[in-house]
């Protein structure tokens, strides 16, 4: 079964990339130039970047095709609003447009007379901000405001503030004060025994709603809250007996919109790791031998893939989401990591060949291995592109095309300017100076003359360059430890030790985005959020309850089912039956026991229509036909209770909704926090679903062009266990699963299909008869390549770990997860357990050069003769 080799695909395709090879080696300068015009024609494609930016928050982080969004379309059909006439908060169905600040004492109490002035002077300056318009009119908060009987609706509490400071009486109660909820507005608080009285209070809230009823309206208003945001903050300078935290209702927005910003100048850093690396990991004292312009070109290589993938997605008019800001970080490591193999296997031609004889040779060994990590990334974000969330969509479409492109330069591009630096060493010129120099220093000639004017040294016996001393390292030091049965014992011990840890971790893994991660670090949302959480998280949304369709309300019967259904909701244990709201309620009490006034259809309509006017507030919750004649819908309301955390929020949602459903009454549950909640019902279920597919396809991939059986089972078992591994981490490191991390989980199957399917397969093919020898040859042949590709991918995204955003780190996170498990189960984990397998009775066959001779660095012809005279 070992000896098994299935070539049909692979051999046919490294004759076509030997004969590229060949054309590019003769021909560089073509394929040197043609990029170059290519990625600036497309990169002329950012200029549409501005419009064709998709940075609205429900748009990019909620479901496509979320239920709540359907239901809020009912909702706004039936419950219209008017915030210039008859506004109330409870009842949007939006968040709406609005000013908060939350003031917190500083002491046990902010119910004193000082902290109380304190926050009556911040409402006063708030109603005293003005704004002109471009006809220089002003607009004030008071022409401005949302309205309730000509009047601006009013923070409650405003009034009570005044009437304790007036009377000096300070008790009320609560969450009721004379009928109206304040438990969204006094936070922290301390009630006297046995009594709803409140004893003390350690936040109020104050909230300035305004008009949105039309764009010319809408315009004004978000005019007003900027302004907001420019005054407010400093009229919080000298506060000394309260804390004040303040938000708005497009602070969540402009705050994420300014993450791009935020992220452009790390671009620059990692660039300069990048070239930095590359060139310290090409360096040869040699002054010939000398890989400085092909590390640095190759780094940019990546970059024109960059320019040339988003700009070709922009002229076609793709949303950019800004969290594909992430994905030029990623691109950089996945190109420098390619460079490598390239290079490696020029490295192993012989340097007197032509300079296209040993471009084919190159192209031959190294293109099929860097065709099968191309296709399982680009395989694994165009997989992602089903998901149900936009900026997934978004980050998968970009980063897969843009992944091509790496391709498609490394094999054009950077292959021309191996051609190039070939002609250059095949002349034996000077790296930096191009000059012809010596290749033997003449006599007495000093060290530092001979290193900087001679060079273009290479091994005489095998005629190629000499080979790096890492790769002594894992043969002679490194290989023979780990094999070691002592070590071996260890290294089960330290995998079963990981993965109970990462078992125990994604059996605690939290789901869903917090919308407060959406804005910086030091943005002046966190606190806000931060009081919010901390002192108003004891009520949660008020939940409209809808019937969609027309029912006989004058039926006893039917109002019965009503009522049994609102009893279901009331007694769930996230719901407060002591506050619900009900116009039905209320309007069978009004008649008491006066049955007749309401059991007839004619009856009930009249008499509806006198009691809508006797409260009026109750007109947005019934929707009359034109004819006055049936109620189209109508709306209850449910106050829930502790949903401070993503368990809550799922609870609550789902256990609602199956209510609503076993209901014989047509029935609809809404809040406008649902959009976002709904993330909770997809988030798991696609990630599996994802997961599954890219796996099966990087699968496929792997017996394609790596078709050993023994080979594809190993490189399962460690994807999975990678997987396994990134997903129980994350939650230690406070990564919630959500549309972001998913992002990176389905990222997480390319990636350690890179790591494990060449470790395994070098294994499996190994000429050795022994276990321990087979796992030696196998880290000799490919250890440091794995170092090189997991340094230049993690050096490509660790500029984010200082990142001030939210989505940046985790997006640092999981990749450094991903990178350094993959490459610890290819260098520790999987050697160990290959060589307890017992696959090794019987010599395998040459290894594959699409593997062995190709990804990596592969021995030399100087190395392999050592190791043929060891076996002698």
């Amino acid at each position: 079964m070992y000896s098994c080799q299935t070539d049909c695909v692979e051999k046919p395709l490294c004759k076509a990339f030997a004969k590229l090879g060949h054309i590019v080696g003769k021909n560089p300068w073509w394929f040197f130039t043609i990029p170059l015009l290519i990625s600036a024609g497309l990169g002329a494609g950012f200029y549409f970047l501005p419009v064709l930016e998709a940075n609205d928050l429900e748009e990019q982080f909620t479901p496509v095709g979320g239920p709540a969004k359907s239901e809020r379309e009912f909702i706004r059909e039936h419950f219209p609003t008017n915030d210039s006439e008859f506004f109330i908060a409870q009842r949007l169905y939006t968040e709406g447009t609005y000013a908060s600040f939350i003031a917190v004492s500083k002491g046990n109490n902010i119910l004193t007379s000082v902290a109380l002035n304190m926050i009556l002077a911040l409402d006063e300056k708030v109603k005293q901000l003005h704004i002109s318009d471009n006809n220089n009119v002003t607009w004030n908060y008071s022409s401005l405001c949302a309205r309730k009987s000509g009047s601006c609706f009013s923070n409650t509490f405003s009034n009570v503030i005044k009437n304790i400071l007036t009377s000096g009486n300070k008790e009320f109660t609560y969450p009721l004060m004379n009928g109206v909820f304040v438990g969204s507005t006094v936070g922290g608080v301390e009630l006297k025994p046995n009594v709803n009285i409140i004893a003390a209070a350690k936040a109020i809230k104050l909230d300035y709603y305004l008009q949105e009823d039309n764009e010319e309206m809408k315009a004004k208003s978000l005019l007003w809250l900027k302004n907001f945001l420019s005054v407010f903050p400093k009229e919080l300078m000298n506060q000394k007996d309260i804390e004040v935290s303040y938000f708005t209702s497009v602070s969540r927005q402009e705050e994420f919109e300014g993450n791009a910003k935020r992220i452009i100048p790390l671009f620059s850093i990692t660039y300069f790791l990048s070239i930095f690396f590359s060139i310290t990991s090409c360096m040869r004292f040699d002054c010939v031998r000398n890989k400085f312009w092909v590390a640095a070109l190759g780094v940019i290589s990546a970059g024109f893939a960059v320019l040339s993938g988003f700009g070709l997605l922009l002229f076609c008019g793709v949303k950019f989401a800004i969290n594909t800001a992430n994905a030029p970080f990623l691109i950089l490591g996945i190109g420098v990591d390619d460079m490598f193999v390239m290079l490696s296997s020029w490295q192993k031609t012989k340097v007197k060949d032509k300079v296209e004889d040993r471009l084919a040779k190159t192209y031959k060994e190294a293109a099929v291995s860097i065709t099968i990590t191309t296709l399982t990334d680009v395989l694994a974000f165009y997989i992602g592109i089903a998901t149900p969330f936009r900026s997934v969509q978004s980050f998968c479409i970009y980063t897969g095309t843009t992944v091509l492109f790496c391709f498609i330069y490394n094999i054009t591009f950077f292959g021309a300017v191996l051609a190039l630096n070939g002609r250059r060493e095949a002349s034996n010129r000077h790296w930096l100076t191009f000059r012809k120099v010596e290749m033997v220093p003449k006599q007495g000639e000093s060290t530092v003359s001979a290193m900087c004017c001679v060079g273009g040294a290479y091994d005489q016996e095998s005629g190629t360059e000499s080979e790096h001393p890492v790769y002594l390292f894992f043969k002679e030091y490194y290989g023979p430890f780990l094999t070691n049965g002592w070590t071996k014992a260890a290294v089960i011990l330290l995998y079963l030790g990981y993965l109970a840890g990462s078992i125990y971790g994604c059996l605690h893994i939290k789901e869903g985005i917090d919308l407060k991660n959406l804005a910086f670090d030091d943005s002046y949302a966190i606190p806000f959020y931060d009081d919010a959480n901390e002192y108003f998280s004891e009520f949660g949304p008020r939940v409209m309850v809808a019937v969609t369709e027309s029912v006989d309300y004058w039926d006893s019967s039917v109002r019965d089912e009503i009522e049994t259904c609102m009893g279901r909701f009331e007694n769930l244990s996230y719901v407060d039956r002591e506050l619900s709201e009900s116009w039905l309620r209320v309007y069978v009490g009004f008649h008491g026991n006066n049955n007749s006034a309401i059991n007839t259809e004619n009856m009930f309509m009249t008499n509806l229509y006198k009691f809508l006017q006797l409260l009026p507030s109750f007109k947005q919750d019934v929707d009359i036909s034109e004819n006055n004649q049936s109620i189209k819908a109508s709306r209850f309301f449910i106050q829930t209770i502790n949903v401070n955390n993503s368990v809550a929020e799922k609870n609550i949602l789902i256990e609602l909704r199956e209510l609503a459903k076993e209901c014989r009454i047509p029935l609809l549950i809404y809040h406008s926090a649902f959009i976002y909640y709904d993330q909770y019902l997809v988030i798991i279920s696609n990630t599996i679903q994802n997961i599954i597919v890219a796996a099966a396809a990087m699968l496929l991939v792997a017996l394609l062009l790596i078709p050993n059986p023994v080979c594809s089972l190993w490189v399962t078992f460690a994807t999975a266990s990678v997987l396994v591994g990134v997903a129980g981490f994350m939650s230690f490191w406070g990564v919630n699963l959500d549309s972001i991390s998913m992002i990176n989980l389905v990222i997480c199957i390319g990636f350690s299909v890179d790591f494990s399917a060449h470790i395994s397969y070098a294994y499996v093919s190994s000429a050795k008869g022994n276990c321990n020898d087979r796992a030696v040859d196998a880290l000799y042949a490919l250890g440091f390549p794995i170092i090189q590709g997991a340094l230049s991918t993690i050096l490509g995204i660790v500029v984010l770990a200082a990142a001030k955003s939210y989505i940046f780190r985790t997006f640092f996170k999981i990749m450094f997860l991903v990178i350094s498990f993959g490459a610890v189960h290819g260098l520790v984990f999987l050697p160990v357990f290959l060589t307890l397998c017992g696959i090794c009775g019987e010599n395998g066959p040459r290894i594959h050069p699409a593997i062995r001779k190709s990804y990596e660095n592969v021995r030399f012809n100087k190395g392999q003769k050592n190791t043929e005279k060891n076996q002698g």
